[in-house]
């Protein structure tokens, strides 16, 4: 909730002009201050508004769900920033590793690096990554992808509709968020927030041995 702040820039009987002076620009200066906090706390991470925000900073909490309390496979598809068309159906029997990003989100671009390692590490695994990016142009994506070499595809979703249905089924509460399918394509882990490589390694451990 956002509450008003209300700063008197009034000067007390008997303060001089001076005074009264510096006692207006202090209080503009923590009115200006207070409004910039709260314009940051005011920042929902509901998976639903999710677009045209700025990130919401992630714990890196991790939740797991074990094979037999999975719920039903989802098939997550679109068109990457070059128009291509992408679909994890393509993919079955892969494990898929769902990024959410953009390119001026300051942990989506600290974790890259890592991404990026997993992915082509993890390959010949039977891994499979995809980002999905619900802010950028194809300018901004695209000189993303270039500079971090990203090997993988990313689906364009300014509409929000992608984002949505799977956050039907794994709420997600942070961009950027990491969401693991198993083989079956069924909802296996998520990570919320900027992802650390040993933790995501572990998890693509137990989910490739049928955990």
């Amino acid at each position: 909730m956002v509450r008003q702040v209300r700063v008197s820039t009034r000067s007390t009987a008997g303060n001089g002009k001076h005074a009264g002076k510096a006692t207006a620009r202090k209080a503009a200066a923590f009115l200006v201050a207070a409004l910039v906090l709260l314009a940051g706390c005011s920042q929902s991470s509901g998976a639903g508004n999710v677009v045209g925000q700025g990130f919401v900073s992630g714990d890196g909490s991790v939740q797991q769900w074990d094979a037999g309390n999975r719920k039903d496979p989802v098939v997550i598809a679109g068109k990457d920033f070059a128009g291509k068309a992408v679909s994890t159906a393509d993919w079955s029997g892969d494990v898929v590793v769902v990024n959410t990003w953009y390119a001026g989100c300051a942990p989506c671009r600290a974790e890259a690096p890592d991404l990026v390692k997993m992915a082509n590490a993890r390959a010949a695994d039977g891994v499979k990554v995809l980002g999905i990016n619900t802010q950028d142009d194809a300018g901004a994506a695209q000189a993303f992808e270039r500079t971090f070499s990203t090997p993988y595809p990313s689906i364009q979703d300014t509409s929000g509709a992608v984002i949505a249905k799977l956050s039907g089924v794994v709420p997600l509460q942070a961009v950027p968020t990491t969401v693991v399918l198993d083989k079956d394509h069924r909802v296996a882990a998520r990570i919320i927030g900027q992802l650390v490589p040993g933790t995501l390694d572990a998890i693509l451990d137990d989910v490739l041995a049928g955990k």
